[in-house]
């Protein structure tokens, strides 16, 4: 799933099977189809910190703003230093939780936490169909708050 900063929608969600690898791989399919400004970046936790995803935001010329494990012999550092130093990296982190509200909300209001459909195909129209509704709700309350 992929939100925005500014105000926690989402813009793109995709299932996949249970996985870290899987995650990474959807999430390289779905940035094509976001819109997105000249120098956009993407935040993610520490899951991603991986070469090959980290070298598939740069070709899309996405700024990663991945967590990052202790540097060591089993996990080296893949960001570059003006990638860590970017003005925006301490905010893409405090807002990465913005995603794990949004599984939350999905979970105990939309009735996901446990699905009765079958097939990644129909599971992927209701977790698509869910997020459309969490944007519903939080435009609701976004809307009725002071700009």
């Amino acid at each position: 799933m992929i939100t925005e900063n500014r105000h926690g929608l989402v813009v793109e969600a995709m299932v996949t099977e249970a996985g870290q690898r899987a995650e990474r791989e959807a999430a390289l399919r779905m940035l094509p189809r976001v819109r997105r400004r000249r120098g956009a970046t993407l935040g993610a936790d520490k899951a991603y910190q991986e070469e090959q995803f980290i070298a598939g935001l740069r070709e899309q010329n996405i700024i990663p703003h991945v967590a990052e494990y202790t540097p060591s012999k089993h996990w080296p550092n893949w960001l570059r230093r003006h990638e860590r130093e970017h003005p925006g990296f301490a905010r893409s982190q405090q807002k990465r939780k913005l995603v794990e509200q949004v599984f939350g909300w999905i979970k105990a209001s939309a009735g996901m936490r446990r699905t009765k459909l079958r097939g990644r195909r129909r599971v992927d129209w209701m977790f698509r169909l869910a997020a459309t509704a969490y944007n519903l709700v939080r435009m609701r309350s976004l809307l009725a708050s002071p700009a």
